[in-house]
C-alpha cells in the first residue's frame, strides 16, 4: 500500500472511531474546526521549516541541498499532503479519546440520581 493509500485509511479509521466507535463526535462539533485550523497552521509552519530547509527529506523528493516545491508536486507549504492527513487524524484521535475517557472517569448521573437531587432542589426551593 502506498504512502498515500495509508493516510487516506488512517483517515477514514478516525473518523469512524470518532463518529461510531467512541462516539466523542468530535467531528460534529463547531468549535472543533477553527481549532484544528490553528493547529494546521502551526502544523504547516514547523513542516515547512522542517521540510523547505532541507532539516527532513523525504524518499523520491529532492535530495540534501534540493529544495522541494512550496506548492504543487503533492506539497502544501513544502510539506507532503499526507503529512497533513496523518497530523489530522492525530488531533481528531487524541481529542476523541480525551473525551471518551473523560466520561468514563466522571459518568453522568442516572435519572434515579438526578430525581433524588432535583426533589432536594425543590425542597429547599418550597422552605425558603
Amino acid at each position: 500500500m502506498t504512502y498515500t493509500g495509508v493516510s487516506l485509511l488512517v483517515v477514514a479509521a478516525t473518523v469512524v472511531l470518532d463518529l461510531l466507535v467512541l462516539r466523542a463526535r468530535v467531528l460534529a462539533h463547531k468549535a472543533f474546526w477553527p481549532s484544528y485550523a490553528i493547529v494546521l497552521v502551526f502544523q504547516l509552519v514547523t513542516n515547512g521549516i522542517l521540510t523547505g530547509r532541507g532539516i527532513v527529506h523525504y524518499a523520491g523528493g529532492p535530495g540534501p541541498g534540493g529544495q522541494p516545491p512550496f506548492l504543487g508536486a503533492g506539497r502544501i507549504a513544502f510539506a507532503p499532503y499526507q503529512d497533513l492527513l496523518f497530523g489530522f487524524a492525530l488531533v481528531v484521535q487524541t481529542v476523541s479519546w480525551w473525551v471518551f475517557w473523560g466520561r468514563l472517569a466522571s459518568p453522568e448521573p442516572s435519572d434515579q440520581q438526578q430525581r433524588a437531587e432535583q426533589q432536594g432542589t425543590d425542597d429547599r426551593e418550597d422552605g425558603a
